[in-house]
């Protein structure tokens, strides 16, 4: 996907994740349709059935095996069974409702559903969706309600000498209005670049939803590429030349973090758009290797931000020698225990989240029994699923209604 480059004008990005093809009917088994492309042409996959089953298609005569290579439990290595016209198919047992990811394996080689156009990227991982709706998708489902806008932008960064891509959510009725709004900057994790909590992650139809339910207040989002070294996502990026942040957790990576989050990007964010001044209306908040800059950044700088998230952390453990995350919090923040009143009143909300599934779940759920002990003030939620977009986005539809309260 090629976006227009330009520093101050936005450029509207187009994404449709969510929408499901129409419903076509499949041969009967053992007839063709006038030839294999026009055989091909009436294959529907993947049909979400009414119970939450999934049917899974792919017109493959040739092949001698054909896996669904997908991320729900049981959803690994299924075989799908050959008819005698070629056509493969096979139907999951009930899946609960969410934003689902999966592959196919033919004859070993993976390969994408040809017969669906929901395609994302994950870092150099591209996949198909496939929602299930029900409770606990809803808020990732295009409903009728108003819809904010996903613009590409381009900031200047004074570490590069160049310019560095983020895109921004304004929500819905931005344009043509003249009120101001709070702003959230949301980081994604290792492997992921600026276009992660969009297109995996559904910030945009997420927030869309609280907003309207009028469960969230109206925000900007900004979801800038967490690599200060890069210019951008994979298709425009250029080299590395530097270790990327938080992948050993160096000082000197977390101050060009700080220096490129509060010194170049807060300025043209305030600059370009509508937002309100002060603290206050200020938070920073990621996933994984996000939420260490999160932490580094957000809690060093609590004169710029009031609230800061952490979504499945790795930051506070893993090794019998490593410092406490009390001992961390501290570092990074002097004082930070030796006042809660005073930590409290400058520390609006202080998010943690987790997977129960995740390694990294014993040890943040530590860090948050060591915080309470000392009466720092937090919320802390988990989910079911491990290391997965399915409990950021969960962190994220639960985080945003407390913003700026």
């Amino acid at each position: 996907m090629r976006l227009i480059q330009t520093m101050v004008a936005p450029a509207v990005l187009s994404i449709t994740l969510l929408a499901q093809q129409p419903p076509v009917t499949p041969p009967e088994p053992g007839r063709g349709a006038g030839g294999g492309q026009a055989q091909a042409a009436t294959v529907r996959s993947p049909e979400v059935l009414a119970d939450g089953r999934i049917t899974f298609r792919l017109l493959a005569p040739k092949a001698t095996e054909v896996l669904v290579q997908g991320n729900w439990e049981g959803g690994r290595d299924l075989a799908m069974t050959k008819d005698d016209s070629g056509l493969w198919s096979v139907t999951t047992r009930a899946i609960q409702p969410e934003l689902w990811t999966y592959t196919f394996s033919v004859n070993g080689v993976a390969m994408l559903d040809p017969r669906s156009y929901n395609i994302v990227r994950d870092g150099t991982r591209f996949m198909n969706t496939v929602l299930v709706p029900g409770a606990a998708s809803v808020l990732y489902q295009t409903r009728p309600v108003p819809h904010g806008t996903v613009t590409a932008m381009w900031f200047p960064s004074t570490a590069l000498k160049a310019a560095r891509r983020m895109l921004v959510y304004t929500p819905a009725r931005y344009e043509g209005s003249t009120t101001r709004y709070p702003v959230l900057y949301l980081l994604h994790g290792s492997g992921g670049d600026e276009e992660a909590w969009n297109v995996m992650g559904s910030a945009n139809v997420i927030l869309d939803n609280l907003i309207a339910q009028g469960k969230a207040r109206p925000m900007i989002v900004v979801m800038p590429n967490a690599y200060w070294n890069e210019y951008a996502a994979l298709d425009i990026a250029s080299p590395r030349t530097t270790p990327p942040p938080g992948v050993g957790g160096s000082v000197q990576q977390f101050e060009a973090n700080e220096k490129d989050i509060v010194n170049d990007m807060i300025p043209f964010v305030e600059k370009h758009y509508r937002t309100l001044a002060g603290r206050e209306n200020r938070a920073v908040a990621g996933l994984s290797m996000g939420s260490g800059i999160s932490v580094h950044v957000g809690l060093k700088r609590l004169d710029v931000f009031a609230s800061v998230g952490v979504f499945s952390s790795g930051m506070f453990g893993g090794t019998a020698s490593a410092p406490s995350g009390a001992m961390i919090l501290d570092k990074i923040s002097p004082g930070f225990f030796a006042d809660p009143a005073a930590t409290h009143k400058k520390l609006r909300l202080f998010f943690f989240s987790c997977g129960v599934e995740d390694p990294r779940m014993p040890y943040l759920t530590k860090v948050v029994e060591d915080l309470r002990s000392r009466q720092i003030n937090l919320t802390f939620k988990s989910y079911p699923g491990a290391h997965e977009w399915k409990v950021w986005r969960n962190s994220l539809a639960d985080m945003a209604p407390m913003l700026f309260r």
